[in-house]
């Protein structure tokens, strides 16, 4: 049997899921890290607790898979009967500078929600430089993309700069700093996902682009290899936990991921990940063409010698938006209890939460904006700030996919823990007028990276070999209500945040 381990590093927590050479998930570990929020609108990782947190995953992974005989081998996991190799699908944007000699980051990294960067980019749009930004990275100038964070910590880290220009730091996405760390310092690469999505790679020439590497002021030394999605990046012991080096192979961001778990593989095929933001893609084919107002062209994925692209808009708060209402304001005790409360009343009493904690991302992109509650009266009860919370996430995609309704979307795939709340995904149906349909793996992101691993290894050599593996559990189809109403009044309290008060 072949195992595949798909490391799935989200802004929250770090996952390992196993997963049999059928790709049915057999096992399965989570462990959370700590968020750091040290100034308003700076959000951090400790890259290393991260690491630590990614070797637990998988140390904890084989604790509670079967011990079946001939598997273990000195409490170890065996390559003897068994062959196992490591995926990663990740967060993208967050970034992390270390020194290549002592392997130690310079400070914590900068992760794709904070907005430190945006004084920088304001000045980069004033200037107007953003469509030649756009022309080569098929971005929008933006804090959420790293080139800024990379910038900031060269500039405030004492001695940064200096160690820099003497080709004494690296640079990575999560992806980056997992596989270096996994490989000893052997490998520093990353895939053609996560390099489009910094802001400084070409995705028409597919490599780092000195024009954007130095409007930044980031030396090219930096910066990782970039590989293709379906490659073997090097090998592995994870720490000594496997008793002989397996691959990894299949590396791709997690949004990325859920489009090739989706198996979103024709051009005009969508796909919507519900997780701590949001990520709304669609494919668009093998030419990186210009996007809508409001959204982004980023490379999709890259198999078999060749290059999918996609139009993609991001929201920056959504599964965030749940976890805030129950560790910050306490209203509930875990976000499955939310949907009971929801539907407890009948409609949100006209309460709207715009969950703009760290500014509105796409179609919008406004950083400044702050998160805000309206419509409260003496009416509001828990019920229907909660129902509110709720209505922000399929509201928010709808933003979205009204942007993207040139390329006909004709339903649309969705993945992530929130698609298990039925209250949510009909309303998500009913607004967007397409039949939303949920699959059975949660983890589509963790599933894509385990296809693309399976590329790798040549388990599988075509994309009509892995579709059969996409299990559909349930279609929600629009019913009668279209919800213009509830979506008129989600414009209404956008635009109160937006538009400076006259």
């Amino acid at each position: 049997m072949n195992y595949i381990i798909a490391i799935d590093q989200s802004t929250s927590a770090t996952k390992a899921l196993l997963f049999d050479e059928h790709c049915h998930v057999v096992a399965r570990s989570s462990v959370e890290h700590r968020q750091y929020y040290p100034q308003s609108g700076w959000v951090e990782h400790d890259a290393e607790e991260i690491y630590r947190n990614t070797v637990e995953a998988i140390r904890s992974l084989f604790q509670t898979f079967p011990r079946r005989e001939g598997f273990w081998h000195s409490g170890s996991p065996s390559t003897g009967g068994e062959a196992f190799s490591l995926a990663i699908t990740n967060q993208r944007e967050t970034v992390v500078v270390w020194n290549k000699t002592t392997g130690k980051p310079i400070s914590n990294a900068v992760v794709w929600q904070d907005t430190r960067g945006a004084a920088l980019c304001r000045r980069l749009l004033a200037d107007g430089i953003g469509p030649t930004v756009m022309a080569k990275s098929g971005l929008l100038i933006d804090p959420n993309f790293s080139a800024s964070g990379v910038k900031w910590l060269l500039d405030n880290t004492p001695g940064a700069r200096d160690l820099a220009s003497r080709g004494e730091l690296l640079m990575g996405t999560i992806d980056t700093w997992l596989i270096w760390k996994l490989t000893a310092g052997r490998v520093h690469a990353t895939d053609t996902t996560n390099a489009s999505r910094t802001m400084l790679f070409n995705i028409h020439t597919m490599q780092w682009d000195d024009d954007l590497l130095a409007l930044f002021d980031i030396p090219r030394p930096m910066m990782p290899e970039v590989k293709a999605c379906d490659e073997i990046y090097g090998e592995t012991t994870v720490e000594g936990l496997f008793p002989k080096p397996i691959p990894i192979a299949g590396v791709l961001g997690d949004s990325h991921g859920a489009l090739v778990g989706q198996m979103c593989f024709d051009e005009g095929s969508g796909k919507v990940t519900y997780g701590t933001g949001s990520s709304v893609m669609v494919n668009i084919g093998h030419e990186p063409l210009t996007p809508p107002e409001g959204l982004v062209t980023s490379v999709g994925f890259t198999a078999f010698g060749k290059t999918w692209y996609g139009f993609e808009g991001n929201i920056y708060s959504t599964g965030a938006t749940l976890k805030w209402m129950c560790d910050q304001l306490q209203l509930v005790g875990k976000p499955q209890e939310m949907e009971g409360l929801a539907t407890s009343v009948s409609d949100n009493g006209g309460v709207y939460i715009v969950p703009a904690f760290s500014g509105l991302g796409a179609p919008w992109w406004q950083n400044d904006v702050k998160g805000a509650i309206l419509g409260l009266t003496f009416a509001t009860t828990k019920a229907h700030v909660v129902r509110a919370a709720l209505e922000s996430i399929a509201l928010q995609v709808k933003d979205l996919v009204d942007v993207m309704a040139e390329r006909g979307l004709s339903e649309v795939c969705a993945d992530g823990g929130p698609t298990k709340n039925s209250f949510l995904m009909q309303l998500q149906a009913d607004l967007l007028r397409t039949p939303v349909i949920c699959t059975e793996v949660d983890d589509a992101s963790a599933l894509g990276a385990a296809i693309m691993n399976g590329f790798a290894r040549k388990q599988w050599n075509s994309f009509d070999e892995v579709i059969p593996l996409r299990k559909v559990t349930q279609v929600f189809q629009p019913q009668g209500d279209s919800q213009a109403a509830l979506y008129e009044g989600w414009r209404q309290a956008v635009n109160t945040l937006i538009t400076p008060s006259s």
